[in-house]
């Protein structure tokens, strides 16, 4: 879905996986760390990384929170024990919880704020550049560029890395790959729990996407017309997509244009190329 003509999945897959390897080589570096949540962005990083690396190269770590299910804790384990990769198991929330005493000022109104959100992620990304600088090894991004384009992400914390593997795959096609990622195994490689969950950041109680984001099968198509295809939101409009969704899709796209410009490099997988200000490889 969504891909250019003549572009199979396939051919998605070989392209990721060279230019993982090519990028890796150009860098002098083996070693690849990535975390992994539970979801299914990380999930597929981490098997191109096994594709393009060997198994004995990545290293996974699960980092979870308060807000992390048993299930997201479970289903990384069980990732990674797939892949046959290695990984720790860092929980943040001792950390967390002394950021919180030493800026307690910041939020003596004592309302939830996506400051808290944010750090979460922020010390995640902490965690996986010390990992990576520690065993000189390259942090692999997991973003999307449906979250990309919508600002889905937090600057510092899960939008850091050397590379964005899969930042110019919608969340839709993430999911094509994954599939043909365990077809090309024939197995699950990736868990059938992580291909069926409902995606979340998990960064506060019971959240879900679709709190911040239409649902991707509505988002990821609008994105498409208005980046890939350079149609106008009135065009858009005009082929039946209903208005209020795309003008909710044009303020998140907009409201997110700074971040994109301070993103890693990222892989590209089609021949158009991805709308500046984004560095692609």
């Amino acid at each position: 879905m969504l891909l250019e003509p003549g572009i199979t999945i396939e051919a998605v897959h070989e392209r990721l996986v060279a230019k993982i390897r090519s990028y890796f080589a150009g860098a002098g570096k083996t070693r690849a760390v990535l975390g992994l949540s539970g979801g299914i962005d990380s999930a597929i990083v981490a098997a191109l990384a096994v594709d393009a690396l060997g198994a004995e190269n990545v290293h996974g770590i699960l980092m979870p929170s308060a807000f992390s299910t048993e299930g997201s804790v479970a289903d990384s384990v069980a990732l990674a024990r797939n892949l046959g990769i290695s990984y720790d198991i860092v929980p943040i929330g001792p950390v967390y919880d002394q950021a919180m005493d030493a800026m307690a000022a910041f939020f003596a109104d004592g309302q939830w704020s996506v400051a808290q959100e944010n750090l979460q992620a922020r010390l995640r990304g902490t965690i996986l550049m010390t990992w990576s600088n520690r065993f000189d090894a390259l942090l692999l991004n997991t973003s999307n560029k449906s979250e990309l384009f919508t600002g889905y992400g937090t600057l510092y914390g899960d939008l850091c890395g050397a590379i964005m593997v899969i930042a110019d795959l919608y969340k839709v096609q993430v999911y094509e790959l994954s599939h043909y990622e365990n077809r090309l195994h024939g197995k699950d490689v990736i868990p059938q729990a992580i291909l069926t969950k409902a995606p979340s950041a998990e960064l506060r109680p019971n959240q879900k996407d679709t709190d911040s984001l239409p649902a991707y099968e509505a988002l990821d198509p609008v994105l498409h017309a208005l980046c890939e295809e350079e149609l106008t939101p009135e065009e858009v409009v005009a082929r039946g997509t209903d208005k209020a969704l795309v003008d909710r899709i044009v303020r998140l796209k907009r409201g997110a244009a700074f971040k994109a410009l301070q993103i890693p490099p990222v892989l590209t997988v089609g021949d158009h190329p991805i709308v500046p200000p984004f560095k692609q490889l």
